[in-house]
């Protein structure tokens, strides 16, 4: 089965009643866990921005403790486990603010991790990758909002 382009499922939405709207939105929301959690974050946290991103945070410390540190092969998989996590989040927001905070907490996070894992190439190209991802998001932001990351990127470049 060939999906439908979003113009065309956009055009058929707009002519159904309200009751069938939410009976489709419903069935997505058992199909995927992905839509659950989309569907969650637009209808109860969207509204407060900043207590999304401290769950989120939140939730990124208690994982990054959770790495096993023994060896760097895990330590790369646990960290690319969050990362990937962290995107999907990031997905949901669409906001560069949100964008650029998250992915600097998570490089902050990335240099606290003991022992320093940062011989390998790998985890080095990584941090950097991120740290470039959160520059270019910073960029659309205001001029204030720039000043106080870029002074965050620079303690992080410091610690490199």
């Amino acid at each position: 089965m060939k999906p439908a382009t979003v113009t065309t499922l956009k055009n058929e939405l707009k002519h159904l009643p309200e009751k069938e709207l939410v009976e489709i939105c419903l069935k997505l929301a058992k199909f995927k866990k992905e839509n659950k959690e989309l569907l969650t974050y637009l209808l109860f946290e969207s509204e407060d921005e900043d207590g999304y991103i401290k769950e989120i945070k939140e939730e990124m410390d208690e994982v990054f403790e959770e790495i096993n540190t023994s060896h760097i092969y895990y330590v790369k998989k646990g960290v690319r486990k969050i990362l990937r996590q962290l995107k999907k989040y990031i997905r949901y927001s669409k906001k560069k603010e949100t964008e650029t905070e998250l992915l600097l907490y998570f490089c902050d996070k990335m240099k606290e991790l003991k022992p320093s894992h940062f011989r390998s190439q790998q985890m080095i190209n990584l941090f950097d990758r991120q740290l470039a991802m959160a520059k270019k998001a910073m960029n659309t932001l205001h001029e204030d909002l720039q000043y106080d990351f870029k002074l965050e990127i620079e303690k992080l470049e410091e610690k490199s």
